[in-house]
């Protein structure tokens, strides 16, 4: 069998000789062809043009000893020398020129959530990508939207991504992907993109941090017509690591591999999200942050500059605290009323863009049970139901009238004139357990201590009891102390 082929090869040497030498340039030039096919990235990398190929996509004589993540995409010269003297080839794929053609490994796409309508339906709805897989209509809006079809029917090869070639660098974003933000600047719209993000010729020559995303008009163009890149390679997260507050591990799935904080999106998050683990899963949505499988959604699916933050006008604006209870986080004041809505921009802005506050869009009738209008109050143009607040309530509320004004109390919600207790919203009760060590909850020398309601007055919710009277402050211990650990009240007074 050796004998034959010895033989073999002698014969195709002989061929190669016959046809005058033509086997070496039909190489080289399959070798050019195939490395057209080939997204090398840029010289970006600290490693960049060391006569070696350090992206780790590749694998052979003319790679580095050490290969990091950190250098997919970014030593474009060394790779591309490389892989056309075939020192190199692409690790996934071959040297097939057919295989070639997948360019990037899938882990380099970042297919997005399954937040789309037509999410998991066996089809793609993704427009950026293309093939029997994808589905009939392709909608901007499904972007980055149904990831696990995409991600499926990609790997199954029934769709190739259709923007720039088969993938743009992995350090490169596209204009959906960025949030440009607004024109608040002062040099807004003055042909010239002043947001310190960018770099390249159609930046202005000196860029201030004031002015993040606050020039949308000029920078979009400029980054359309390609005189400007995102710096930070091609990061479109506004914060960094350091400026968010990742809470803690309280989740009851933290520390699980997956970002379970619905403030995130990403491949890197679990499939199901909910509100009650916001700011409770730290570690594993740092880690995914930090390695680029997340990024703060600003809110679900509305961007930062699609929020409506109103003006100043709030009692409490510009103290450094966001005071709209349309907000969350860290940022936000402890306490927020319905008649701060949209009345404290500045702080809120800030707060959104630091990564210290996240917004929650306006309150949605739809999550919340609003009763009947049984109430002799009921659509008076006033709100009667005591589990709300704001100006739009009534001065004096009874416990009678609970759920039993449901069109006022609706309308006005959704004018933003009054908006639902924390207490008595279903994220609230979801959120449970909470810790109640720092509460003093008394004694239960209550005569009504242990009848699984919370008699104390310092507290309210629907876990406390009809009437509460003065002579229970700190008398009812087990009762309230039960009913707070489970949310069902919160402490209103110290």
């Amino acid at each position: 069998m050796r004998a034959i082929s010895h033989v073999m090869a002698g014969s195709l040497i002989g061929l190669a000789l016959m046809a005058g030498m033509t086997m070496p340039s039909l190489a080289q030039k399959n070798s050019t062809n195939a490395a057209s096919t080939v997204d090398f990235g840029d010289d970006s990398s600290d490693w960049a043009k060391d006569g070696e190929c350090d992206d780790p996509r590749f694998t052979g004589t003319g790679a580095a000893s050490e290969l990091v993540d950190a250098d997919l995409m970014k030593d474009a010269t060394d790779c591309k020398a490389a892989f056309e003297a075939g020192t190199v080839t692409l690790k996934e794929g071959g040297t097939s020129p057919a295989d070639i053609a997948i360019a990037s490994p899938i882990n380099a796409i970042d297919f997005g959530d399954d937040s789309s309508e037509w999410a998991k339906d066996g089809e793609c709805d993704d427009p950026r990508f293309t093939g029997t897989g994808s589905a009939t209509e392709l909608v901007d809006t499904d972007r980055l939207k149904d990831a696990t079809d995409c991600k499926a029917a990609y790997e199954a090869g029934t769709i190739t991504l259709v923007e720039s070639g088969e993938i743009p660098p992995a350090a490169t974003a596209t204009t959906a992907a960025v949030d440009f933000g607004d024109d608040s600047s002062e040099w807004a719209k003055d042909g010239e993109c002043d947001d310190p993000r960018f770099t390249g010729t159609g930046s202005a020559t000196e860029l201030v941090d004031a002015d993040l995303m606050k020039d949308a008009t000029d920078c979009k163009a400029a980054f359309e017509a390609g005189t400007i890149t995102l710096k930070d390679g091609g990061s479109t997260a506004v914060a960094t690591t350091t400026e968010i507050d990742f809470g803690d591990d309280s989740s009851e799935w933290a520390n699980d591999g997956e970002c379970d904080d619905p403030r995130f999106t990403g491949t890197g998050t679990a499939d199901e999200l909910v509100n009650a683990d916001r700011m409770k899963d730290a570690t594993d949505c740092k880690a995914a942050f930090d390695a680029g499988t997340v990024t703060l959604k600003n809110g679900g699916s509305t961007p930062v500059a699609a929020i409506d933050y109103g003006n100043d006008s709030s009692e409490w604006a510009n103290d450094g605290e966001c005071d709209d209870p349309r907000f969350t986080g860290k940022g936000v004041a402890s306490t927020t009323l319905a008649e701060d809505i949209k009345k404290d921009a500045t702080d809120c802005r800030e707060a959104v863009e630091a990564g210290r506050a996240v917004y929650n869009g306006e309150q949605q009738a739809t999550a919340f049970d609003f009763g009947s209008d049984f109430s002799k109050w009921a659509n008076d143009g006033e709100c009667d139901d005591l589990r709300f607040e704001g100006a739009g309530v009534d001065k004096k509320l009874l416990s009678e009238d609970l759920m039993g004004d449901a069109t006022d109390c609706r309308t006005l919600l959704d004018e933003g004139k009054i908006s639902i207790r924390l207490v008595y919203t279903p994220e609230y009760a979801a959120g449970a357990p909470y810790d109640g060590s720092d509460i003093d909850f008394g004694d239960n020398s209550s005569s009504y201590a242990n009848d699984d309601e919370c008699d104390d007055p310092r507290f309210e919710g629907p876990g406390t009891a009809t009437t509460l009277l003065d002579s229970d402050r700190l008398a009812d211990a087990d009762d309230c102390r039960a009913a707070y650990e489970a949310g069902t009240i919160v402490l209103i007074e110290s």
